[in-house]
């Protein structure tokens, strides 16, 4: 392979991260809502039915299917589908940074105005109630941090002979944030918050 191959062949279009391609990869969208001339965020509390998180506050959103032409149009669906919003009626104001939590799984964010609100329905098999939480509220909020200690656990297959010091090899644990907000009653927390808080930076 040529020099001019080699390049041509690095410069092409590539994913924004390694694993991107075979990622689980799901968007969600920030809805804001004006109330009372205020803007305000929407939030979805999961149906007490869901098998997955039942009760947690999220966004909606979820997992990129193989028919949606983008992440933003996954988002848009799925806001369509948890809330009953018309498409029509989402004006996407931004895409933010995708939270990488992993390099199997992956959020895309979308920020959006809801043009229709307050909602006619829901969808009750996924989402138990909906409520707002006022932007300004959010700009002076203090969420508070946990750590999660994570352990890598190899299987029991690994093949220690491969590699230094075989089954002593000193794995490295690491931390993870877990950041909560309480506001009224609810706490917002898991991967809902960590991407609310880099929303909530970003108009500071």
């Amino acid at each position: 392979m040529g020099e001019d191959k080699l390049r041509e062949q690095l410069n092409r279009n590539q994913p924004l991260f390694i694993g991107e391609d075979t990622a689980f990869r799901s968007a969600v969208l920030i809805p804001l809502v004006q109330i009372e001339e205020e803007w305000h965020v929407v939030f979805e509390v999961r149906s007490l039915r869901m098998r997955k998180q039942p009760g947690d506050i999220s966004f909606p959103g979820g997992k990129i299917d193989p028919t949606d032409a983008s992440p933003e149009a996954a988002a848009i669906r799925e806001t369509y589908e948890e809330l009953g919003v018309n498409p029509d009626s989402i004006e996407i104001l931004a895409s933010l940074s995708p939270f990488i939590t992993s390099s199997s799984f992956v959020v895309y964010p979308f920020v959006a105005i809801l043009h229709t609100y307050p909602l006619d329905s829901y969808n009750q098999d996924e989402v138990e109630e909906v409520f707002t939480v006022p932007l300004k509220w959010l700009l002076n909020c203090k969420p508070y941090c946990h750590l999660v200690s994570i352990e890598p656990r190899p299987s029991s297959d690994f093949p220690f002979h491969k590699i230094m010091n075989g089954a002593e090899y000193q794995w490295r644990a690491r931390a993870i944030e877990e950041w909560f907000f309480d506001y009224e009653g609810y706490t917002i927390w898991g991967l809902t918050a960590r991407i609310l808080k880099y929303f909530v930076e970003r108009l500071k």
